[in-house]
C-alpha cells in the first residue's frame, strides 16, 4: 500500500492541469505575506528601502514520500521615482518521481498614481514576465504495471513510455495594489488584485499537448491596526483560484517592539478546511525572519501520520544611511 501511495502522489503532481487545466497546477506558501513578488507583481518595490532580498523555503509530505521542497529567493529595488523592478525564481521538486517546476520572472511596477496627505494613498500597477518549465525524470516513477499482487513493486517490469520529460514555455501576469502609506494612523488598509498566466501558457504534459494552463486569480488584503506606540495587529486574507481549485486563507499576526531595533512577530492562519497555520519570527534592525509550521485539519491528516508542513522565510531590506522624513512612511505588511 506505501508503495501505490508514493506512486499516487508524484502522478497526481505531475497530472496537475492535465485534464484540460482544471485542478491548480502552481506551488503556495502559508507565508505568503513574506514572498510578495510571487503573490502580486505590484508589490514590487513596496517597502520603505531601496532594495530588498527575500528567500523563502517549503517542505511538505515528508512522512509519506520524498518531502515536496518548494525554495523561492527574490529580489526587488524601489526606484523612488515612478518605477519599481525586479527579479525572482522559484522551485518546486515533488516527491520521488523526480518532478521539478521552475519559474524565473521579471517584474516592473508603476507606483506614479498617488494622493490624500503628502501622496500616502498610493495605486500601483504591476507587470510580470518570464519563463515556466516543468520536467521529471522517468526512471524514478513507480507505475501500476510494475506492481506485482505477490512480490510488491518489482523495478524490473516495464513501466509506461513517455515521450516528453520537460517543457518551457513564457508566461506572464499582472496586477493592482492599493495601499496607505500614511504614518501616524491608528488603521492602514491595503489590498490587491492580480492574474497570473495571462496568456494561460500551453500544457504540453497534457493528452494532446495542446490543453492551457488555467489563469491563477489572487485576491488579498488586510489592515495594520496600531494598538500603541509598541504593539500593532495587522488581520489579512487571501483568495486564490485557478481552474476549479481555489484556497481561501485568513489571520492575522502581532508586532511588538522589543527595543529600538528589535520586533517581534507572532500569529496564525488558517487555510480553510485544509490547516492551521502558526507562525513565529522577529526583525532586527534591516532583517526579518520567520518560521510557520502547517498543522493538518482536513481528512488527509488520517494517512498522513503527522506530516505537515514547514516554512522559514528571511528578508533583508538595505536602506540610505541617510533617510529624510519625507520618505519614511507604513509598508503594505502581508
Amino acid at each position: 500500500m506505501r508503495v501505490k501511495i508514493k506512486v499516487s502522489l508524484v502522478l497526481l503532481c505531475i497530472g496537475l492541469g492535465v485534464a484540460k487545466g482544471r485542478a491548480q497546477v502552481d506551488p503556495h506558501f502559508s507565508q505568503y505575506y513574506m514572498y510578495p513578488s510571487y503573490l502580486n507583481p505590484a508589490l514590487t518595490g513596496a517597502f520603505d528601502g531601496d532594495y530588498r532580498v527575500t528567500g523563502i523555503y517549503r517542505s511538505q509530505w515528508g512522512n509519506i514520500t520524498t518531502p515536496f521542497s518548494t525554495p523561492g529567493a527574490s529580489v526587488d529595488f524601489n526606484g523612488n521615482k515612478s518605477l519599481n523592478y525586479g527579479l525572482s525564481l522559484l522551485q518546486q521538486s515533488a516527491g520521488d518521481g523526480g518532478y521539478n517546476y521552475t519559474t524565473a520572472y521579471g517584474n516592473i511596477a508603476y507606483t506614479g498614481i498617488r494622493f490624500g496627505l503628502n501622496g500616502s494613498q498610493r495605486v500601483v500597477f504591476g507587470l510580470q514576465v518570464g519563463m515556466i518549465q516543468r520536467k521529471f525524470n522517468p526512471s524514478k516513477l513507480r507505475w501500476g504495471t510494475q506492481w506485482n499482487p505477490s512480490s510488491g513493486y518489482d523495478a524490473s517490469l516495464p513501466g509506461d513510455v513517455l515521450t516528453r520529460t520537460t517543457a518551457t514555455a513564457f508566461d506572464a501576469g499582472a496586477g493592482v495594489l492599493y495601499y496607505d502609506a500614511q504614518p501616524g494612523k491608528k488603521a492602514n488598509i491595503y489590498g490587491g488584485f492580480a492574474v497570473s498566466h495571462l496568456n494561460m501558457p500551453e500544457d504540453k504534459f497534457s493528452e494532446n499537448g495542446a490543453a492551457k494552463l488555467p489563469m491563477r486569480f489572487t485576491v488579498h488584503g488586510g489592515v495594520r491596526l496600531s494598538i500603541s506606540e509598541t504593539f500593532s495587529f495587522t488581520p489579512n486574507a487571501l483568495y486564490m483560484r485557478q481552474g476549479t481549485a481555489s484556497e481561501t486563507m485568513f489571520g492575522g499576526y502581532a508586532q511588538i517592539k522589543a527595543d529600538a531595533n528589535t520586533d517581534l512577530l507572532a500569529g496564525i492562519n488558517y487555510r480553510v478546511k485544509d490547516a492551521f497555520s502558526p507562525y513565529v519570527g522577529f526583525n532586527y534592525k534591516s532583517f526579518t525572519l520567520g518560521v510557520s509550521y502547517d498543522i493538518n485539519s482536513s481528512d488527509l491528516s488520517k494517512i498522513q501520520k503527522g506530516s505537515n508542513s514547514f516554512e522559514l522565510s528571511l528578508s533583508f531590506i538595505g536602506r540610505k544611511k541617510v533617510q529624510t522624513p519625507e520618505t519614511e512612511f507604513i509598508c503594505p505588511r502581508l
